[in-house]
């Protein structure tokens, strides 16, 4: 199933005039990829927009997850209450949420990550995040947490793009900081049916770990190149994804 998903990926994206050298650069979302925490997103999701008149679920919080937090804001306005707000409104009803989210208790690291950035550093290839968060202590958190593999400059958040997930200005951008990529060079780790979409109509090779409530349907439905159901589990393949690629680059099958 592996190698039939790299194949038929690198046979469809990498053009037939280059000498394709490989994955250069593993780009990570953030909720709900690297922490276990969008349960409290979703929390932070109801109680703040309660405050201003919308009803806003944990279906509607996972379902949105990976869009830039003002965009969520202005559909379900638009949704409920039939009128257009501008960013700079949604913008201070996001800090509402985000003050609450921060609040709460730290969202714990899921177990995989370490090992998993591990075998990437190992393999010469670039650890990056492309979040639609614009939650600027979170990022201050990511640097914290993973600074050993992680620099500020490979931390791609809303504030980078104007257009966030679904659309794939956001693993674009990513690429770009990454050292100007093409598609065909990077692996996006996602969670969520927005982020995969993302990740495949950037071009990029995606990966989705289901860590939430959502059917595995909704995430290969969204072009998914591999699912798992956790992310040791793509740690624990990653070098027989790395050695893969290099036999079928050796055996002229892409």
């Amino acid at each position: 199933m592996q190698e039939k998903a790299i194949r038929l990926y690198l046979q469809t994206h990498v053009p037939a005039s280059i000498h394709w050298e490989g994955f250069k650069a593993v780009l990570f979302d953030m909720d709900g990829v690297l922490y276990d925490s969008m349960p409290h997103h979703a929390i932070a999701w109801q109680q703040s927009m309660r405050q201003f008149g919308i009803d806003m679920t944990p279906a509607d919080a996972y379902a949105t997850e990976g869009a830039r937090g003002v965009d969520t804001i202005r559909m379900m306005v638009r949704r409920q209450k039939g009128i257009e707000i501008s960013e700079q409104e949604a913008q201070r009803m996001y800090d509402v949420k985000t003050d609450i989210f921060h609040h709460m208790e730290q969202a714990p690291v899921f177990d995989g990550v370490m090992a998993l950035m591990e075998k990437i550093h190992h393999a010469g290839m670039s650890v990056n995040v492309v979040t639609g968060s614009g939650q600027r202590p979170l990022i201050q958190r990511l640097l914290d947490d993973f600074g050993q593999y992680l620099d500020k400059g490979h931390i791609t958040t809303a504030y980078d793009v104007k257009r966030g997930k679904p659309n794939p200005d956001p693993y674009l951008a990513g690429l770009q900081k990454a050292g100007n990529l093409k598609p065909w060079e990077g692996i996006v780790v996602e969670n969520a049916p927005l982020g995969v979409k993302a990740g495949v109509t950037a071009g990029c090779f995606t990966i989705a770990v289901n860590s939430g409530p959502l059917p595995d349907n909704q995430l290969t439905e969204a072009g998914a190149n591999l699912l798992y159901s956790r992310l040791t589990e793509v740690a624990d393949d990653f070098e027989g994804m790395m050695k893969t690629c290099k036999e079928l680059v050796h055996l002229k099958q892409i």
